[in-house]
């Protein structure tokens, strides 16, 4: 995986090693820290620290392929692949803003496009900023096809109770059914990011009669949330500690569930676009969708 090096200003590709999680997290913040701000908006990342130890923990994991891209031994960005699932789910891709639009991330979002391909995955997805009309046109370019407008949230978690449902924490043995009612819902399964998030104690699941009828792994950035219909969504939200991270991300054509949040309290931060490659289904349920898809 690696561009020759006949020529001093060749770029080279390889695969992230641990060690570079510090300079990665710096990249990765500064990268969104520019491109938010250059927009009025805040940063998806609160400081260096925390963008390393993500990107570390991406690094360390081995559902995760990695990718860095280097010029005479100088980090200048990154990009990942969540491997987890039958799709799989690109970023963060993020380059140093001094070699930004010299087609660095073009390279880096083409490597893992490959490793998709060399695996036969079912297909890639990814959200992007909507204000970052760049990236946009990139990944259109690239094959990507933009499938859903998603709604940024964050706020106080409304606590009403949800009639009919009740919320407990999701355990191993639900894994089976959970993997059911995702592939009902999206079309495929996303067991792996649920066996995770089991694990480390964040899944939820819901029962409606006595069975579930919805999941989350989080109310998070990097969570996802899948149900029968809205009310087990809105079931999962209302049981949730807090939304971690920059917000949660509500279709917005699901109009009805976004206004129920809306009225709630909860306020939209921005807006981001859901692209796709390979298989794709509309969805037959309801979902809320992390910063992969």
């Amino acid at each position: 995986m690696s561009a020759s090096a006949a020529h001093p200003e060749a770029l080279l590709l390889r695969a992230a090693e641990l060690k570079d999680a510090p300079v990665l997290g710096r990249i990765c913040y500064e990268a969104f820290r520019t491109i938010a701000e250059g927009h009025n908006y805040p940063p998806d990342f609160p400081s260096p620290e925390i963008a390393a130890g993500l990107l570390g923990s991406f690094i360390s994991h081995p559902g995760f392929y990695s990718v860095v891209a280097e010029r005479n031994g100088i980090i200048l960005g990154s990009n990942f692949l969540d491997e987890r699932n039958p799709i799989l789910g690109v970023g963060p891709i993020t380059v140093t803003p001094e070699a930004q639009n010299r087609q660095v991330g073009r390279r880096l979002m083409e490597a893992v496009l490959k490793r998709s391909r060399d695996r036969n995955a079912l297909g890639t997805r990814l959200v992007q900023a909507g204000y970052h009309l760049r990236s946009l046109a990139l990944y259109t370019k690239l094959g990507y096809d933009p499938r859903e407008s998603l709604a940024c949230l964050q706020g106080t978690i409304p606590r009403s109770p949800i009639p009919g449902r009740s919320v407990r924490a999701a355990m191993e043995s639900d894994l089976e059914e959970c993997r059911k009612l995702c592939t009902q819902v999206l079309g495929f399964d996303r067991a792996g990011e649920l066996k995770d998030a089991i694990r480390q104690g964040s899944a939820t699941v819901v029962e409606t009669d006595g069975r579930i009828s919805g999941y989350a792994t989080a109310v998070a950035f990097f969570g996802h949330q899948v149900g029968e219909s809205n009310l087990d969504i809105q079931a999962l939200i209302t049981a949730a500690p807090s939304i971690e991270g920059p917000g949660m991300l509500v279709p917005i054509r699901n109009a009805e569930l976004l206004r129920w949040a809306l009225s709630s309290g909860l306020r939209m931060t921005q807006t981001m676009t859901l692209m796709s490659t390979g298989a794709y289904a509309d969805p037959q349920g309801a979902y809320v969708a992390s910063v992969f898809y």
